[in-house]
């Protein structure tokens, strides 16, 4: 099989946060409209504006259906709600014409000890199977890095088996810079029997201190050699944008030679850093639809 149809038969997607405010929502618009061009094969929308709530999550998985065709998939998270609201909100999903989940534990909101009534989504995947059957692709996420909550490596690995045995169809990861990272998660979990895509994060690096900051949260490591080039080019934006570019379009061409099953795109509601990685890869785009942003 040579590389392009590789490529063809892989899974591209790509991630939005509902937007804060009608400023926001018209940033959104535009992004969303420009990166449909792409025809990727699915949009995903984290759970609420930042990740921590389900408020706009709802809305904007209609809004981009209706307004581009593509299918989309929302973040739905264990950190709010009762068996009755979450069982309402997935039939407000599946009358919205949803046919894909990604159910994720949630990062806890400052002040919160706990997570709702679910504490661990592969109690959440185990639900969802439960009252909905095979209705909804079930996606989960993993951190090749290892969570930054977990005790050890192996809980880590051991509460991903978990996940993919209560019926995780297939999985995305935590954005990661190294892409031995990924292999060598990729080796441990196919030793536990995971046989389920685990599709790799991409987040495109534009603004170096933004990503340090999400890093530093998430635990995502960037390796000192690309910290210390991009910190020596202070606030030469340009130069960090390029040398940016080159780092992220090398992992991914690294991570789909070594047979990763697509990349999931966080675009951070910006629509140019994901389309000049796309182009710049060869991934596929419809015929009849331009990649260029505007």
């Amino acid at each position: 099989m040579d590389f392009m149809t590789h490529i063809s038969q892989n899974s591209f997607s790509i991630e939005f946060f509902p937007p804060k405010g009608p400023k926001g929502a018209a940033r959104l618009e535009k992004a969303r409209a420009e990166l449909a061009t792409l025809g990727p094969d699915f949009f995903s929308v984290t759970f609420g504006a930042g990740g921590t709530t389900r408020s706009g999550t709802l809305e904007t998985v209609r809004q981009s259906m209706d307004s581009t065709g593509i299918a989309t998939a929302p973040h739905l998270s264990c950190i709010e709600g009762t068996h009755e609201s979450i069982g309402e909100l997935l039939d407000n999903y599946k009358n919205a014409g949803v046919e894909r989940i990604v159910a994720l534990r949630g990062d806890l909101p400052e002040g919160m000890e706990q997570p709702g009534v679910f504490s661990y989504a592969n109690e959440l995947v185990a639900h969802i199977k439960e009252r909905h059957g095979d209705a909804f692709h079930l996606e989960v996420g993993c951190y090749p890095e290892y969570h930054p909550q977990a005790p050890t490596p192996a809980a880590d690995i051991d509460n991903f088996v978990r996940k993919v045995e209560a019926g995780a169809d297939s999985a995305m990861t935590q954005y990661f810079y190294n892409a031995d990272a990924y292999f060598n998660f990729m080796e441990e979990v196919t030793a536990k029997g995971v046989d389920i895509p685990i599709v790799p994060g991409i987040m495109p690096i534009t603004d170096f201190g933004q990503v340090s900051r999400f890093s530093a949260m998430c635990g995502a490591d960037i390796p000192r050699w690309i910290r210390q080039k991009m910190e020596g080019y202070g606030d030469d934006k340009a130069s960090v944008q390029a040398f940016g570019h080159e780092v992220v379009t090398r992992l991914c061409e690294q991570l789909l030679a070594g047979g990763a099953p697509g990349l999931h795109f966080y675009s951070l509601n910006k629509a140019a850093p994901t389309m000049g990685l796309w182009r710049e890869l060869g991934l596929p785009v419809p015929e009849g639809r331009s990649s260029q942003a505007g």
